[in-house]
C-alpha cells in the first residue's frame, strides 16, 4: 500500500471517544470499569494503526475492530490466577501450584477467612494469644520435636535458621550438598543472604566425617546437612549419615541443622519408596533444627516448617525476620487442618491430595483414562486415541528416583499438529495442561480428578473443533 492508502486508513480510524460514546461502548461502560474499557479501546486502535503503517492490512472492518476491543476487555477483566487442570501426570508440580488442598482443608481456610478469627487472641485469658500457637501443638506431636512453627516457605526457614543461629560465623556443609533448586535457589546464595560463611567440605561425590572434623574452628556456628531431594548422585560416593554428624555435634559443642526440604511426614516403604527420611526420623537422630516444605510431600499449603531444640527455636522465633517472614490467617487455617489428618496416618494417605494421587491404585487411574478415552474416541479430527501405559513423577524437586505407574490417554490428532492441540487445550477455559511424548498427546489420569473427567473431554472436543 503506498503512502496515500496508508495515510486515507489511518485517517478512518475511529477516535477512542468515538468508541465510547457508540452503542458498544455504551454496553462495556455498563459492566466495566471506565479504565479497562479505554484501555482495550485504545490497544485496539493502536493496533490496527500498527498493521496499516507496517502495509499489512489495506481496509478494516468495524465489526473486527469490536470483537478484538471486547476480547481485550475480557482478558483485562479476567483474573491470571486462575485453575487450570492438570494432565501432566506430575503430582507436586511447582509451576501449577504444587500440593492440591482437600475439601476438608479448604472448608476450614474458608471458615476462617470469611470473618474475624483466633489468629492472635487466647479466648481463655481474653487477651493477646501467638499465631504459632495453631500449630505449635500438632507439629511437636507429629513429629517429636520439642518445639516448632512455621514460615512462608522452606527458603525462609533456611535462611532465618542461618541468620539466628550463625550469623556472622562459618556453616560447615559438603560441597555434594550446595544444591539449586527451582527458581534458581541455591545454598551458597541463602547462605550470603543470611550473613553467615559458608564453609565447603569434601568433594561433589565424596564427603567423610574427618572432612567435617578438619573443618571446625573457633568460628564453626553450625554444621549443615541438606537433603538431595530433587538430585541423586550414584556411583563412586560417600557421605555422613545424620546420626554421625550429631554426634560429633554434640562431641564439638556445635549445633546441627538438617534441611530436609521434601517434608515427608509418613515412611513411604510399604508404598515401595525406600531412602526417603522423614521428618520423625531425623529429629529422633537428635539434629537440633530440621527445616523442610509444607507444600511438597506433607501435601498442605506454601511454608516452611521450623522444628527441632526448644533452646534453639526461641532465638529463632524472637529474630526481627521471623515477622517478615510470617504466615497469615489462611496459610496457618490450611497447616493445621493437613496436620490434623497426619494424627491417622491411614487416614492422612486417603485424604491428603498429594499423598492419595501419589498412591492410589492403578486400576482407579486405568479407569479414569478409559472414560476420558471413550469419550472423544471417533470425534472429528481424531486419527487415534488409545490408553496407554506412562509413569508419572512425584515433581517438586521431591522423590526424583521415584516413577508411579500410570495409565494416559494417548490422542494423535488428524486435523492440525500436536504443538497445536496443546496450546488450544492450555489456552482453553478452564485451560488443560497437557504434554507431548513422541507422536501423541498425553492426559494422564492420575491428576485428573473424577470431577473433572467431563471437562476434560469437552476441552478436547472443543480444541479439535476450534478453527
Amino acid at each position: 500500500m503506498g503512502g496515500a492508502g496508508k495515510q486515507k486508513l489511518l485517517a478512518a480510524l475511529p477516535s477512542v471517544d468515538e468508541i465510547l460514546k457508540g452503542t458498544h461502548g455504551s454496553k462495556w461502560l455498563s459492566r466495566t470499569p471506565r479504565r479497562i474499557v479505554v484501555q482495550a479501546v485504545r490497544e485496539g486502535i493502536e493496533d490496527l494503526r500498527r498493521e496499516a503503517l507496517a502495509g499489512h492490512i489495506t481496509a478494516f472492518s468495524g465489526d473486527d475492530l469490536i470483537r478484538e476491543i471486547s476480547g481485550k476487555i475480557e482478558t483485562l477483566s479476567s483474573f491470571s490466577l486462575v485453575p487450570v487442570i492438570n494432565a501432566t501426570g506430575v503430582v507436586i508440580h511447582t509451576n501449577l501450584g504444587r500440593a492440591s488442598l482437600s475439601e476438608s482443608v479448604l472448608k476450614n481456610v474458608v471458615a476462617v477467612s470469611r470473618g474475624y478469627s483466633t489468629l492472635e487472641y487466647d479466648l481463655r485469658s481474653g487477651s493477646r494469644g501467638q499465631r504459632h500457637s495453631h500449630t505449635q501443638r500438632l507439629l511437636r506431636e507429629i513429629t517429636g520435636a520439642e518445639d516448632a512453627f512455621i514460615v512462608n516457605n522452606n527458603a525462609a526457614a533456611v535462611l532465618l535458621c542461618l541468620n539466628t543461629m550463625a550469623r556472622g560465623k562459618e556453616v560447615i556443609v559438603s560441597r555434594g550438598e550446595l544444591v539449586e533448586i527451582g527458581g534458581s535457589f541455591r545454598v551458597p546464595d541463602v547462605m550470603t543472604a543470611s550473613s553467615a560463611v559458608l564453609r565447603e567440605v569434601g568433594t561433589t561425590n565424596k564427603t567423610h566425617l574427618h572432612d567435617y572434623s578438619g573443618a571446625i574452628n573457633e568460628n564453626t556456628g553450625l554444621l549443615l546437612k541438606v537433603h538431595q531431594s530433587n538430585y541423586k548422585i550414584i556411583g563412586f560416593t560417600a557421605d555422613v549419615g545424620i546420626g554421625d554428624l550429631v554426634s560429633m555435634g554434640r562431641d564439638r559443642g556445635i549445633p546441627v541443622m538438617f534441611d530436609l526440604g521434601s517434608g515427608c511426614l509418613l515412611d513411604l516403604k510399604p508404598y515401595g519408596i525406600h531412602g526417603e527420611p522423614t521428618v520423625q526420623e531425623i529429629i529422633s537422630a537428635g539434629v537440633d533444627i530440621v527445616t523442610f516444605s509444607g507444600d511438597k510431600l506433607l501435601g498442605g499449603p506454601q511454608g516452611g516448617i521450623i522444628a527441632g531444640r526448644k533452646k534453639y527455636i526461641e532465638p529463632i522465633r524472637k529474630n526481627p525476620l521471623a515477622r517478615a517472614l510470617r504466615v497469615d490467617k489462611m496459610t496457618i487455617a490450611a497447616f493445621e487442618a493437613t496436620l490434623g489428618e497426619y494424627l491417622d496416618p491411614d487416614s492422612a494417605v486417603k485424604e491428603i491430595m498429594v499423598l492419595r494421587m501419589l498412591f492410589q491404585s492403578p486400576d482407579e487411574i486405568k479407569k479414569r483414562a478409559g472414560k476420558i478415552a471413550a469419550g472423544i474416541r471417533g470425534r472429528a479430527g481424531i486419527g487415534k486415541t488409545e490408553v496407554v501405559r506412562d509413569t508419572s513423577r512425584a515433581g517438586g524437586g521431591s522423590l526424583p528416583e521415584a516413577g508411579f505407574p500410570t495409565f494416559a490417554v494417548a490422542i494423535k490428532p488428524s486435523s492440525l499438529s500436536l504443538n497445536d492441540l496443546e496450546a488450544r487445550l492450555r489456552r482453553g477455559s478452564p485451560p488443560v495442561i497437557s504434554r507431548i511424548r513422541d507422536d501423541s498427546l498425553l492426559l494422564d489420569a492420575r491428576t485428573i480428578q473424577p470431577g473433572e473427567i467431563s471437562t476434560v473431554i469437552k476441552a478436547v472436543i472443543a480444541a479439535l473443533s476450534d478453527r
